[in-house]
C-alpha cells in the first residue's frame, strides 16, 4: 500500500495558491484515478482507491502546512504503511514555477510541512515531489499565500500532470527511476 500526501492548507481562502500545489496534485489524481476524496479521519482528508494495481491513499492534510507530520504519522500508525511507500509532494521556492524535483530523502530545507513530517516520522528518508512556485520577490508568506498569474498556472498544470506521473512511477519502478525522468522535466 502506498500513501500519496499533498501538502496545503484547509480553506477556500487558501484554494489555488502556491503552499497549496501538493493538494492540486491530489486533486488530480483523484480525478484521473477516479479515487473519492470523501472520508474526514486521521486530520485529513482522503480517498482510498488503486494506481496500476497498486493500493493507495491520497491524502490532504487538513492541519494547516506547519502541522502536516500529525496527520502523516496517524495514517501511517493506522495502515502500517513503510516509510518507502509514502510520497509527499509539496511547493518549494527555490525552483521556478514550472519545474518540478523528486528526491528519495533530505532534511526540510526550511518547508515548515517537511519539518513536521521529520519530526513525526523520526526520518528524512521519504521520497518526495518537490514543485517549483518561484522564489518570493518580497515577502515570503505573502508569496506563498498568494495565487498564481495565468501564465503560471498554464505552466503548473503541465508540472501537476508530470508530478502524476512521477509519482506513478515512483510506486511501479522506484524513486530512482522517478529522478532519471523527471527531474529534468521543465513546463513550457
Amino acid at each position: 500500500m502506498f500513501l500519496i500526501v499533498g501538502l496545503g492548507n484547509p480553506g477556500r481562502e487558501y484554494e489555488n495558491t502556491r503552499h497549496n500545489i501538493g493538494f492540486d496534485v491530489i486533486d488530480f489524481m483523484a480525478e484521473k484515478y477516479n479515487i473519492s476524496i470523501n472520508r474526514t479521519k486521521f486530520k485529513g482528508v482522503y480517498g482510498e482507491g488503486n494506481i496500476n494495481g497498486e493500493k493507495v491513499i491520497l491524502l490532504k492534510p487538513t492541519t494547516y502546512m506547519n502541522l502536516s507530520g500529525e496527520s502523516l504519522r496517524q495514517v501511517i500508525d493506522f495502515y502500517k504503511i513503510e516509510k518507502d511507500n509514502i510520497v509527499v509532494i509539496y511547493d518549494d521556492i527555490s525552483l521556478e514555477v514550472g519545474r518540478m524535483r523528486i528526491r528519495a530523502k533530505g532534511s526540510a530545507g526550511g518547508h515548515n510541512g517537511i519539518k513536521s513530517i521529520i519530526a513525526h516520522v523520526g526520518d528524512d528518508v521519504f521520497p518526495r515531489i518537490k514543485i517549483g512556485v518561484g522564489a518570493p520577490k518580497n515577502d515570503l508568506v505573502s508569496h506563498v499565500l498568494g495565487k498564481f498569474s495565468k501564465d503560471e498556472r498554464g505552466l503548473l498544470n503541465q508540472v501537476v500532470e508530470a508530478a502524476t506521473d512521477a509519482t506513478d512511477t515512483i510506486m511501479c519502478k522506484g524513486v530512482s527511476e522517478a529522478m532519471n525522468l523527471f527531474n529534468s522535466f521543465s513546463a513550457k
